[in-house]
């Protein structure tokens, strides 16, 4: 019968669409042979990148479900082997953007040999090197692939054993790096890729020039990968020779916030910050707090002032030990440490899995760190919050955030607290930013050199004068210093004969020799 024949061939391709529809990713991405037409694949899955699945599960591991506009668009031309610039805001995910390429290119090569590296990631900081190195660490545990870590503030010797075995990734800080190499304990001859993470801040912090040192002792064919929060004109003159026909990406605008974060800006004077932060958190029971100040002396001042209040803190900045750094940030995303007070060292190096609060104590005066301050939360699609207190002093920076992110910030107010002079509100500044003009490099100072090209010898210093000897008191008139008086006692030749005192002042004659402490006259009667 036709429809029994029907019946029977609905209910085989039920059975057969039926799991497809309880495992969807995995079936539709591996394990389907015929990939059913009718079931469109999801194009924003991290399994239409290229990636293994040993990767792709890693990734799916850490909770992430598909991918971010910068990842779609980087990964696959990394593994395609294609040289990369590009830039997104903070929290976007550039970091997986290359860490998975560049394991599934390495996954598919030999072993690095002894004090060899496969890949080399520069990293500004050393908080931002570790952060890196942990997301390498936990995306490569299904492959073979090896990496370790190398930042200064720590002991050179452990680094230089544990590169003998050699590594497939290594994650550097450029100084120490240096170190390493001039010791001949890494070498670039099997270098693959270059990647440099956060250029425009390693510009900033002023390594233009050991990055220039590591570039000239790399092998020439390599594949270079560029991520940066923006493409200033700075960072297109340092990729002018080091990229290669890139692929350039930019996948949000410039200057531009998360719109996860919800920001606010609190009016207060500046002797009741420290009040109000404490009110603040007491009151909304906040348990992770990330609070920027401006100076070292700041932040350690304000962690022994929430400390008088019972609330837990600790500071992390450059005179820190590594170890403390460490320590903090461990305790802080345990849970031990309830406020975390930082400069902007930290401010791109770290990454807290849905960090709820971020307070700006003081205001940057570099407003583009406003915008990666703030983006330590809101990451990965999670909503954040960041407040910033503003003082009257402090007016003009705010108005320069806010021309520079191209939005009026909220303001807030909390009862009890408000300022005794108000903060006047202004219109956003809607003209353009004009762009920074780069530093002019000295021009190194050429010794002079005579017409036949020889350089001339460097003319001496005339000598200083000399002080004279400590001496008497009186000086001769018309009388040469160093002869001895006429008249003066014919059995004393020496020169320390002192004249008589029956002789008048102007005839008495200074006389080399030690000086002697001058009496005192005797009181009158």
């Amino acid at each position: 019968m036709p429809e029994i024949r029907l019946l029977s061939s609905l209910l085989s391709a039920s059975l057969q669409i039926i799991p497809c529809i309880i495992d969807y990713p995995r079936y539709n991405a591996r394990t389907s042979p015929n990939r059913l037409k009718f079931l469109k694949r999801d194009s924003m899955s991290f399994d239409g990148l290229g990636l293994s699945p040993a990767l792709v599960n890693a990734v799916l591991e850490k909770g992430y479900e598909a991918p971010t506009p910068i990842q779609s668009q980087a990964i696959p031309a990394i593994i395609e082997g294609r040289d990369v610039m590009a830039a997104a805001q903070t929290g976007t995910g550039k970091t997986a953007g290359f860490t998975l390429p560049l394991i599934e290119r390495l996954s598919k090569g030999p072993k690095a040999g002894g004090n060899k590296v496969r890949a080399l990631v520069l990293a500004p900081t050393r908080e931002l090197a570790l952060q890196v190195s942990e997301n390498v660490e936990q995306y490569a545990k299904h492959s073979n692939v090896s990496s370790f870590v190398v930042y200064g503030g720590v002991k050179i010797n452990p680094q230089m054993m544990r590169l003998r075995k050699g590594v497939d990734i290594l994650v550097a800080t450029p100084g120490r790096l240096l170190d390493l190499h001039n010791q001949n304990a890494v070498k670039f001859d099997d270098l693959e890729v270059l990647i440099l993470d956060e250029a425009d801040r390693m510009l900033d912090m002023g390594f233009i020039h050991d990055i220039k040192r590591i570039i000239a002792k790399l092998p020439a064919k390599r594949q270079n990968l560029m991520f940066s929060a923006t493409f200033s004109d700075e960072i297109r003159e340092l990729a002018k020779g080091l990229i290669n026909d890139p692929v350039e990406i930019s996948v949000a605008a410039k200057n531009t916030t998360a719109k996860t974060v919800a920001q606010s800006v609190y009016a207060v004077d500046k002797s009741r910050k420290t009040a109000l932060l404490s009110h603040l958190i007491r009151t909304n029971d906040w348990q992770q707090v990330l609070v920027f100040c401006r100076t070292k002396h700041g932040a350690n001042r304000l962690v022994k002032q929430l400390e008088r209040d019972d609330i837990v803190g600790a500071a992390i900045h450059g005179n820190k030990s590594q170890g403390a750094r460490v320590k903090a940030l461990e305790g802080f995303k345990s849970g031990e440490v309830r406020v975390l007070v930082a400069t902007d060292i930290v401010a791109r190096g770290l990454d807290i899995v849905e960090l709820p609060h971020v307070v700006n104590y003081d205001l940057p005066n570099i407003y583009e760190d406003y915008v990666h301050r703030i983006g330590r939360t809101g990451r990965a699609g999670a909503s954040g919050h960041a407040i910033s207190f503003v003082t009257v002093d402090d007016a003009d920076d705010l108005y320069g955030i806010e021309r520079f992110i191209g939005e009026l910030i909220p303001r807030a107010t909390e009862a009890g607290f408000e300022p005794s002079k108000a903060v006047a509100e202004k219109p956003l500044d809607t003209r353009p930013i004009k762009p920074k003009k780069p530093k002019k490099p000295k021009k190194p100072k050429a010794p002079a050199q005579d017409g036949q090209g020889a350089a001339k010898p460097a003319q001496k210093l005339k000598p200083k004068s000399q002080k004279r000897p400590s001496q008497g008191k009186w000086q001769g008139k018309g009388k040469e210093q160093g002869q001895n008086q006429k008249g003066a006692n014919n059995g004393n030749k020496s020169n320390n004969t002192k004249p008589t005192g029956n002789k008048p002042a102007g005839n008495r004659q200074r006389v080399s020799g030690p000086s002697r402490p001058r009496r005192k006259p005797a009181a009158d009667s």
